[in-house]
């Protein structure tokens, strides 16, 4: 009875205690919080394609990537019960409701950045950016870490005086910042910047605010007479989608001033923006063509003087230049830090580099199918003070200068970045399940030591 009490030991205990290991060990850590501004997307990384060119006075940028379908609207109002309500805008991954533009970024520096040809957009992610889960309690976009104190401080940015004599130096990134909804309508991208930061060019706006505060309505709606609506209806509307072709913008050539009087219907829908024909250093990128999507692709052209004018705004691009490039897109009614990005790329005008901006006469490049094919991924929540703490395995070789794209390839990046979504959490369950293994081990030591007959033995050494 008592062998049988010992082995009992050995049956049972040893594999509930390995059980308990087994159950604490990588079960329900990774996964969607959005009230942790957590959202991992289903891809983590897609191919993009890309092509440069310049003549005697512009450059050229073609932008090509996958998209299952074209989300052009970013935020509307909707008409609920005699209430116009807002849908859209940013939040966690992929808007529900599919009311979030599209959207393809580059960052581009003649040299002037310390570390952007080696790390790209690492560098601007600085302490509390928006979107973390660590978020600071007010907004903070993407800025350089040259001008911070301290660089783990969001909050200690330089003097004024130095921020205006670094930017005058060209301690700044150049942003082009196409927009599906705010900007593609008007031939436009948004001209912007990277400094302490993110700031748009000088001049006129893309676009305002479609809402009357007063009235609590749309302060324009769509001209009947030129669009054959006064709103869009939102049961059309399946996942935020209008065709490219349709009028779903408001415009000087789309709008009249809202009429309340009009007999609205619960699901009419009026765009929140209205779009504005930028000028000055703001509206110096174009599209050219037209920008399109066509089975499940985006293709977008850009072009803009080689030299603007605007020498702390603008990075000048000139023959035989050579310079650094990075790219970013929004897609599947995506906002804020929820993109996917890429290494940074040499950019060389008419000279050899990762990608070769080729030089050509005339008006418009013949691109023919010469693509520099780039691979974005999902960054998570990885910033610079992170890459260079002593957290951080790689800093030895970011202070040596060795190059990101030495040592990780895309989908090592971001397999770490989803990892560091939930650094905390993965920490804790380690640490559950060494608990675990020990317990175990525990148990493995009683049941053998229960298992196994004792010996007494009398005074006399003899066994009794």
């Amino acid at each position: 009875m008592e062998r049988n009490s010992r082995a009992a030991w050995l049956v049972l205990g040893l594999p509930l205690a390995l059980g308990l290991a087994w159950i604490t060990h990588g079960n329900g850590i990774i996964q969607n919080d959005l009230d942790r501004n957590i959202s991992i997307p289903e891809e983590l990384t897609i191919p993009m394609q890309v092509q440069a060119a310049f003549n005697e006075t512009h450059v050229y940028f073609r932008y090509r990537w996958p998209a299952s379908r074209p989300h052009l609207l970013h935020d509307v109002l909707v008409y609920q019960d005699g209430e116009w309500i807002r849908k859209g805008g940013d939040m966690p991954g992929p808007n529900p409701e599919g009311f979030h533009e599209d959207r393809v970024s580059m960052m581009l520096d003649d040299g002037s950045v310390p570390g952007f040809d080696r790390y790209g957009g690492y560098i601007t992610v600085g302490a509390g950016v928006a979107g973390f889960t660590k978020e600071a309690p007010e907004e903070v976009t993407k800025s350089l870490p040259g001008t911070r104190l301290d660089v783990t401080d969001w909050a200690s940015v330089r003097s004024p005086d130095t921020l205006t004599a670094q930017r005058e130096a060209g301690y700044f990134l150049d942003l082009w910042h196409w927009r599906a909804h705010r900007s593609n309508p008007m031939d436009l991208s948004d001209d912007q910047f990277i400094g302490e930061q993110r700031r748009s060019d000088s001049g006129t706006s893309l676009y305002s605010t479609n809402w009357n505060g007063e009235t609590k309505t749309p302060r324009w709606m769509f001209n009947p007479e030129t669009t054959g609506q006064h709103a869009l209806r939102l049961e059309d509307l399946p996942n935020g989608q209008v065709g490219t072709d349709s009028a779903y913008f408001l415009s000087d050539t789309t709008a009249v001033p809202f009429d309340p009087s009009h007999a609205w219907q619960n699901g009419d829908v009026i765009p929140r923006r209205y779009l504005l024909q930028a000028e000055g250093s703001r509206g110096d990128i174009k599209v050219q063509q037209k920008a399109t999507w066509n089975e499940g692709y985006w293709d977008v052209t850009l072009s803009r003087l080689l030299d603007t004018g605007s020498p702390t705004e603008d990075k000048i691009l000139k023959n035989q230049g050579l310079y650094s490039a990075a790219f970013a897109i929004h897609r599947n009614a995506t906002g804020g830090r929820w993109h996917l990005v890429s290494l940074p790329v040499s950019l060389g005008m008419g000279r050899e580099a990762d990608l070769q901006a080729m030089a050509f006469n005339g008006n418009q490049p013949d691109w023919g199918n010469n693509w520099k094919e780039v691979t974005l991924f999902y960054p998570g929540q990885v910033n610079w003070p992170l890459l260079i703490s002593q957290a951080h395995a790689g800093a030895k070789d970011i202070k040596e200068g060795t190059p990101v794209h030495a040592r990780h390839s895309e989908r090592q990046l971001a397999i770490y970045g989803v990892e560091m979504e939930f650094n905390d959490k993965i920490i804790n369950q380690w640490l559950m399940t060494l608990i675990a293994g020990l317990l175990a081990m525990l148990g493995v030591t009683i049941g053998l030591l229960k298992a196994f007959p004792t010996q007494n033995t009398n005074p006399g050494g003899e066994r009794s």
